[in-house]
């Protein structure tokens, strides 16, 4: 490629502009080459990122270990300053924006702690960002990155383990900042939170209802805000065990505020563990939450575009990076559901943020943090935090129209308008069905109909996987041991389809999630309308989230101010019409054995040696409320002599499976379907093999004569 005379007139961001950037990095020298664009970065004046501080530089980070081809790295710890323009349409949409103060610019300022890890060459890196909003202000890429993880995760040494990396292999330059004002700050276990503005209604105090779910307190509660007053008189505080317990109220004398109105206590003795408790009062000064999408859009825009910041400190990856993705787990996700949804993704200079985004564990649900007293570090499941904002129309990345509002919209309206969208691969899990109300994200909001696709995102249902990772080992407050399925595999292969997807066009998998229209979605929760089998020992309830539109009081969707806080409800939640208007949500149909049927089936589940499931109910006390985020493993009887005694009616593993050869061929067959698919990558088949034959013998297989382990790699990954 003649570079610096081409054919074709073409902007920066296409392939061939690209590539001649990369060839002037890699030619031209870096420092000469960040001189160069320098001079053509956007003004210093227009910078949203006024300053960076600097803290800690290590140099090499991970004890010094160099990836082939890409070389050692780098640790850059700081703090970061920025400010946005309350006027801008860009910022608008943020929740008390307009009643934030400003400085002498006219604009509001944060600042937030950050972390970046990249190549100490980034000549020999891939150009690439990998994002990752921290949860609750932890780092916890390690499930994708095949690494331990860590909040600190250059300080892993071990070179067996760093060998593995995913993103480090690559050559990924990797990037974090503080969002969530609910996270606390640690300078000593690297947890990343943002400092914000107070909203104030000129010299005036703010004030307003405010709600606190209270669950495994302790001695004490510290409030989320500040309590306006001490009068007990103006709040109420509540306890009851089960989630359709009528509240019993706990009289003043039984508890207390401290002398700063930060934390309630109770004077007899800790709130018990597990109990539920709820707590409303009038709470002040109202943080500006908002704020934390225009930080993550500022944060990396700078990265990406800018040669330095406001102050003229240089930005540690200046020039380099020419495409960003981002990884999210839970709560992140839908964080950044919500930030495409209100068009964070278009910088405050009109250009992209983010290119494709890999969405774990979000689906239809958005982040509490664009209201008036919001919490970000909430999350509705089928006994926690019910009551706080979630779950908002638009649920889908297509146009809908919402019966109960009467809009229609969909999550890629503002970014469509400004040609600013990324691509992103949905995944989520069982878990998401039951607590979640994840259906919303592919079906109609009247429950009538599955939704297409949108063009720019696709759609993967993790088939009978919990919330995250169990161990398989323990039930915890649950009932049944933990599901250990990981969806990590298919995370990594489907991140190389985005990076396809974004570099090449190339179309990635299909979508693959239970719909209306060919049974597999159960508009029940019934145990014959769901199709899970009768199994000794194990109760089925149906319980799931209902997904409501709340009222937290008059113009609330047009002010993000609530009145009303929380919503006017009563128990029962399950479809209890007194609680608000429904939108209907269905969850995935299971096969005999009680593994969901459609969706992306893990080898696991097509050669199953249990039963896996999304939900999980709590033991103990609390018997048969919901256990959250757990789901199930259920094991199969290892014998049909077993399975007789016990009444089990799921095949034993011995009547599946009657020898080795035959269990290993099944084996062997699911993950070369999962890697022709697209949903595995050849360099996760060997481990993927050893751990599910050695599962086998574990679970009651006949072992093998000779070799209990032979590895092989599977036809699709021959040559």
């Amino acid at each position: 490629m003649n570079c610096s005379k081409s054919k074709h007139a073409v902007p920066a961001t296409t392939a061939g502009a690209r590539q001649c950037l990369r060839h002037t990095l890699v030619h031209v020298g870096v420092a000469a080459a960040l001189g160069m664009i320098a001079v053509a970065t956007v003004p210093v004046a227009q910078a949203r990122i006024t300053r960076i501080e600097i803290t800690q530089t290590e140099s090499p980070t991970f004890g010094g270990y160099a990836w082939t081809g890409v070389g050692q790295y780098e640790k850059i710890v700081g703090k970061a300053y920025g400010e946005i323009d309350p006027t801008d349409r860009r910022n608008a949409v943020i929740a008390d924006i307009a009643l934030a103060p400003r400085n002498a610019n006219g604009n509001v300022e944060y600042s937030f702690d950050f972390y970046l890890l990249r190549p100490i060459d980034l000549s020999k890196g891939n150009h690439k960002l990998m994002y990752e909003p921290p949860n609750r202000g932890r780092k916890l890429f390690g499930t994708l990155n095949r690494t331990a993880g860590g909040n600190d995760p250059g300080s892993v040494t071990d070179s067996q383990a760093l060998s593995d990396a995913f993103l480090m292999e690559r050559g990924y330059s990797l990037a974090w900042s503080g969002w969530d004002a609910s996270a606390g700050s640690s300078t000593a276990n690297f947890n990343a939170t943002i400092t914000l503005p107070v909203a104030k209604n000129g010299d005036s105090t703010i004030t307003g209802p405010a709600y606190e779910y209270i669950v495994n307190a302790g001695a004490h509660y510290n409030l989320t805000y500040h309590a306006a007053t001490l009068d007990q008189s103006q709040a109420k505080l509540t306890h009851r065990v089960h989630l359709d317990d009528t509240p019993e109220v706990v009289p003043a004398s039984d508890w207390q505020y401290n002398a700063a109105g930060t934390a309630i206590s109770l004077t007899g003795g800790n709130f018990a563990q597990n109990d539920i408790y709820e707590f409303t009062y009038t709470a002040k000064d109202p943080t500006v939450n908002g704020i934390g999408f225009a930080a993550i859009r500022d944060w990396i825009t700078f990265l990406r575009y800018d040669a330095q910041d406001g102050s003229g400190n240089a930005n540690p990856l200046a020039g380099d990076v020419q495409e960003v993705y981002t990884y999210t787990l839970s709560q992140p996700a839908r964080l950044l559901n919500d930030f495409t949804s209100l068009g964070f993704n278009e910088s405050e200079t009109g250009k992209k943020v983010v290119d494709g985004m890999l969405q774990w564990i979000g689906a239809a649900d958005g982040v509490n943090m664009n209201y008036r007293f919001s919490q970000p570090g909430r999350t509705n499941r089928n006994r926690q935090e019910l009551l706080y904002q979630e779950g908002v129309f638009p649920f889908a990345n297509v146009t809908t129209s919402d019966p109960i509002s009467g809009q229609t919209a969909s999550r890629y309206d503002r970014c469509l308008a400004t040609n600013t969208c990324p691509v992103a691969m949905e995944i989520y899990s069982a878990n998401e069905y039951w607590v979640k109300a994840a259906s919303l994200l592919h079906t109609s909001p009247d429950g009538t109909r599955d939704l297409p696709d949108s063009p720019y995102a696709r759609n993967y249902f993790i088939s009978s996987h919990q919330h995250g990772v169990g161990n398989g080992k323990s039930a915890g407050s649950c009932q049944q041991l933990q599901n250990p399925l990981d969806s990590a595999p298919v995370q990594r292969a489907l991140w190389e389809a985005m990076d396809r997807w974004v570099m090449q066009g190339t179309t990635p998998p299909p979508s693959m999630v239970p719909k209306i229209a060919d049974g597999t979605l159960a508009k029940s929760t019934g145990q014959s309308d769901v199709g899970f089998p009768s199994i000794p020992g194990v109760t089925y309830t149906g319980l799931k989230t209902t997904r409501y539109r709340f009222d937290f009081g008059p113009n609330y969707y047009s002010t993000l101010v609530p009145t009303i806080n929380p919503p006017v409800v009563s128990p029962p939640y399950e479809d209890n019409p007194a609680n608000g208007p429904i939108y209907p949500s269905f969850v995935p149909k299971t096969d005999s054995d009680g593994n969901d049927i459609a969706g992306v089936r893990l080898p696991d589940v097509t050669v199953p040696l249990a039963t896996y499931t999304g939900w999980a109910l709590r033991a103990g006390k609390w018997a048969n409320d919901g256990c959250e985020g757990s789901g199930q493993m259920i094991p199969f009887a290892k014998t049909r002599a077993e399975r007789l005694a016990s009444g089990d009616p799921r095949p034993s593993v011995q009547e599946r499976y009657p020898s080795f050869a035959q269990y290993r061929s099944a084996v062997m067959r699911a993950i070369d379907s999962m890697v022709r698919q697209g949903l595995m990558l050849c360099e996760d088949v060997a481990d993927q093999q050893a751990r599910l034959l050695q599962a086998g013998l574990d679970a009651g297989v006949p072992p093998p004569k000779g070799n209990p382990l032979p590895q092989e790699q599977v036809p699709a990954c021959h040559g």
